[in-house]
């Protein structure tokens, strides 16, 4: 007999904002799932700046465009969603924890492991800061490391090494709230970075250690697997967008011209100099007449440079965790700014590891517009919510701000929500 359920997802980026609606049909003999997108819309995001929301009302309407079209799509109402977490103030920091084994016969329970998980997780943070993720990254079953499951195994005492992330309280509550205005239950709040590596990396290549580099439109998540286990994460206030920004200065044109140059770069162009290069015809800023630049002094004089400084910040923040020389696996690069001309020979050249351009896997159905490194993230919500149905949380963090499920955007919404600020 076959199981189904609808789970959501919502990506909240800086320049989109993507909805995807997906059936999950479980077949219980092989506890197998297949995972078919039935909804799905994709546009333009406002009032978010790097990951972060910056006007309340103008996100909200962006999510309510983006839910509804692909409610309608589907033919189902979206009451609860997985959504992304991104932006500069998302950190991490790795904890350790252990208990005695509680049993008289020094068997190890699930509730012996939820306690060595929840000791780890009580870690002193500020109270500007909020725990997103308790990721146990191995046991120890009395002195026995690399243990990933110590249920039903004998000793005495158990630890764990856990990895958590953590996110601006504030930064969060306007998350939840931008979602919640519009009807929409927030099931878990999951790191960008983390989401993107559940439809982007093999688990071969997350045993023997790689480093996931998302890079989005005004944010770059990072996320680094040490053996099987994710070792660092954390996110940086630069993006693709900064390349279009580059592309708009030293070209001298719009931004939106500046965007078209950067996308068709990776085409052949049908244009050449006398020398037999390649060219780019453009028009000129406050110029009658358009002119031509070759492709190579575009990606080499504005693109390169941009794409060296984002893969210099990711070594640093690699080098300071020190994990640069545990990834031999390499970079596995994702997002939008990944389609970037010349992205994967920069990584290459500064981070010093292979490198590997990568598009989200694992679902079927709706894909054909959703195929690429744009999507990533939203993917591997879907495929993050998948996971956590079939295996269950050991550690759950209280979201009291998404118990109460609200109506659409209207006054009693906000009546609700200014109510719920101010409780603590």
């Amino acid at each position: 007999m076959n199981k189904s359920q609808i789970l959501a997802a919502i990506d909240i980026g800086s320049s989109k904002i993507t909805t995807l609606i997906a059936q999950v049909i479980t077949e219980e003999v092989v506890q197998e799932s297949s995972i078919n997108i039935i909804g799905v819309a994709n546009l333009p995001s406002r009032g978010i700046k790097k990951g972060q929301i910056v006007d309340i009302e103008e996100a909200v309407e962006a999510v309510i465009s983006s839910v509804e079209a692909a409610e309608r799509m589907a033919g189902y109402n979206v009451d609860s969603a997985f959504i992304s977490v991104g932006g500069a103030h998302v950190s991490s920091q790795n904890s350790k924890g252990v208990v005695a084994v509680s049993n008289p016969n020094g068997e190890v329970t699930p509730e012996d492991v939820e306690r060595v998980v929840d000791a780890a997780s009580a870690v002193s943070h500020p109270a500007s800061r909020e725990i997103i993720h308790v990721i146990p990254r191995e046991f120890i079953v009395d002195g026995e490391s690399g243990v990933r499951d110590p249920v039903g195994m004998s000793g005495v005492r158990l630890e764990v090494d856990t990895h958590i992330v953590t996110a601006s309280s504030a930064a969060l509550k306007n998350l939840r709230r931008s979602v919640n205005e519009v009807g929409v239950e927030v099931r878990d709040l999951v790191f960008s970075g983390l989401a993107s590596s559940y439809a982007t990396i093999t688990p071969t290549e997350k045993e023997l250690g790689c480093v996931l580099i998302d890079i989005g439109a005004g944010t770059t998540s990072i996320a680094a697997f040490v053996d099987g286990g994710l070792a660092f994460s954390g996110s940086l206030p630069i993006g693709a967008r900064n390349v279009t920004n580059d592309l708009a200065i030293g070209l001298r044109v719009s931004l939106d011209t500046a965007e078209k140059i950067k996308i068709n770069l990776g085409k052949k162009s049908k244009l050449t100099d006398k020398h037999g290069k390649e060219v780019v015809e453009i028009e000129e800023t406050g110029s009658a007449e358009p002119k031509t630049v070759t492709k190579r002094t575009i990606t080499e004089g504005i693109i390169k440079p941009r794409l060296n400084e984002i893969f210099s910040m990711v070594k640093t923040d690699l080098d300071k965790a020190g994990i640069v020389n545990k990834v031999p696996s390499g970079a596995i690069i994702t997002g939008g700014g990944a389609l970037t001309v010349g992205i994967e020979e920069s990584a290459k050249r500064i981070l010093t590891l292979p490198t590997r351009i990568a598009s989200p896997e694992g679902v079927k159905g709706l894909i054909d517009d959703i195929s690429d490194p744009r999507f990533s993230t939203v993917i591997g919500l879907v495929l993050y919510g998948v996971s956590e149905a079939s295996e269950p949380k050991r550690t759950v963090i209280p979201n009291f701000s998404s118990k109460l499920k609200l109506p659409k955007v209207g006054s009693l919404g906000k009546i609700i929500n200014t109510i719920k600020d101010l409780l603590p």
